[in-house]
């Protein structure tokens, strides 16, 4: 007879909505940041921008009025184009380079799970469906992360011009100056500017993180390899 197993047991003793919190608490916690930081920045931003238009003989105006700007938009999309960048680059770049005794590395010296071809698995009720289906689908499975994650930056870099453009606008008006389209916005250095601040901080952070991860640790932390493990092992 088989005894249960300590995890099952604990499952049971936390319940089925505390055991749902658990498997899904580092997802939880960072959406819940976002929300917290994303509230943060509608209540800041709104007195800021309204704070600007008074100085300038305006109307004080609310947050619902501040959601509709073109400088709300170009906030959160010129941010968040940057963010989607470089996890779609970071996902692709790691499917072919390597970083000796990092941590965010794949091993150097053997086969990755990662590189295994799912059409040589074996397959179960528990594989996913696109891989029990295969053909044009699993091709489309198989770089279904890095495609979201483009489409993801493809929609927030054109989210980010046409908010940026608004702004634009708005400021070219308050100074007697007539306004621009889009496309001519995008090829202005102004932004340009504001998407190449963004990108060069992302990319350096990545780069400290593969770099530091060869001879720092975190222990308890995935994204750090054993805290006992030699400099020059690479990956997990």
């Amino acid at each position: 007879m088989l005894l249960p197993s300590k995890a099952h047991e604990d499952s049971v003793k936390r319940g089925p909505m505390a055991q749902w919190i658990k498997n899904h608490g580092l997802l939880l916690v960072n959406v819940g940041l976002f929300v917290m930081f994303f509230g943060g920045m509608i209540i800041s931003g709104a007195a800021s921008y309204s704070e600007e238009q008074q100085s300038h003989g305006g109307p004080p105006i609310g947050i619902p009025e501040y959601l509709a700007t073109g400088h709300f938009v170009e906030a959160i999309f010129e941010n968040w184009e940057s963010e989607f960048l470089q996890m779609a680059m970071y996902v692709v770049l790691t499917v072919f380079l390597f970083q000796k005794g990092s941590s965010e590395s794949k091993p150097m010296d053997k086969v990755s799970p990662q590189d295994e071809d799912p059409r040589d698995a074996k397959k179960t009720s528990k594989t996913p469906w696109p891989v029990r289906r295969g053909g044009w689908v699993l091709k489309v499975y198989e770089h279904s992360l890095s495609g979201l994650l483009g489409l993801l930056f493809l929609a927030s870099f054109t989210l980010h011009a046409i908010g940026g453009t608004a702004a634009y606008n708005e400021e070219q008006l308050s100074h007697g100056l007539s306004k621009v389209s889009t496309w001519e916005y995008m090829a202005s250095s102004q932004f340009w500017f504001e998407s190449f601040q963004n990108w060069q901080s992302e990319f350096l952070a990545v780069a400290v993180l593969v770099g530091a991860s060869v001879y720092l640790r975190e222990r308890g932390s995935p994204e750090s390899k054993p805290v006992a493990e030699p400099h020059y092992e690479t990956g997990a």
